[in-house]
């Protein structure tokens, strides 16, 4: 089966673990994603809805701006992919323009713009919930119209919400399927990528997460698929669930020689 790229960049984005994730994956009537990120595996799985949430506010405008003004967005978007536009003095001034501006339309054409030409696709805020990431140094960056068209199709069937993970839980019901990507736990003390948005996911969120789970399914029999890093605290977090092992390459170091192969588990509470 041919694999969809999501039309944006994403730090953790589940891409490469596309097959492995559908692969454990309960078949039901609608997938709930509390974390969904960049879509990978909305995009590339076959329910008939979807419910999909993330606490990025900005990321959710997106997707709802890209499902009901598909055209308008291409269009208007495309614009900031010249040539003129890729270079460190626009893209300061384009990110104080994101920082700043309360039009939602035209956030969210910033917003591709951002992740496109900053450093790493990284998505990153400061304490005053302001976009921070450097300039990227790309030749020529990609415009992703294809993906674009495709991510809007599928939003058809789904919802985009913007909420804590936990509110959207709370929304499953008989006929769902859970699938949760949450911030990973660090491999080392040196290596915490939690602070993705302007909120912290604490070790507590974590072990929050593995509880409603396993309540999810031990009370109203819905199934939750979990993925993390493989290591003893995770392994201790999930011992409820049925634990399955994966290999992923880590994409969200700058040098390709540290891009290497890590374990990480699929913890399946059904």
């Amino acid at each position: 089966m041919k694999k969809n790229r999501a039309f944006l960049k994403w730090a953790g984005g589940k891409y490469q673990l596309v097959d492995d994730v559908r692969h454990h994956l309960p078949a039901g009537e609608c997938l709930i994603e509390p974390f969904v990120g960049a879509g990978s595996v909305f995009l590339n799985t076959e329910y008939r809805s979807y419910i999909l949430a993330d606490i990025n506010n900005d990321l959710i405008e997106l997707y709802n701006i890209v499902k009901l003004r598909t055209n308008d967005f291409v269009r208007d978007a495309r614009v900031l992919f010249s040539g003129e536009y890729n270079n460190a003095e626009r893209f300061y001034l384009i990110r104080q323009e994101f920082n700043t501006s309360k039009d939602a339309y035209r956030r969210t054409l910033l917003f591709l713009y951002l992740n496109r030409h900053c450093y790493n696709g990284l998505c990153r805020y400061n304490l005053k919930g302001e976009f921070n990431v450097p300039f990227g140094r790309y030749k020529k960056p990609y415009f992703p119209e294809a993906e674009l068209y495709w991510f809007a199709e599928k939003a058809q069937h789904a919802t985009f919400i913007c909420e804590h993970y936990q509110q959207t839980l709370l929304k499953a019901t008989c006929g769902a399927v859970v699938y949760c990507d949450p911030p990973y736990a660090p491999l080392s003390t040196t290596a915490n990528f939690t602070s993705y948005h302007s909120n912290n996911f604490t070790m507590e969120d974590q072990q929050n997460l593995a509880r409603l789970a396993h309540q999810l399914f031990s009370q109203n029999q819905i199934p939750v698929l979990i993925s993390n890093h493989d290591t003893e605290l995770t392994r201790a977090w999930y011992y409820q669930a049925i634990l399955h092992q994966v290999k992923a390459r880590r994409t969200i170091s700058s040098n390709i020689l540290g891009r290497h192969k890590v374990n990480e588990l699929l913890a399946l509470y059904s």
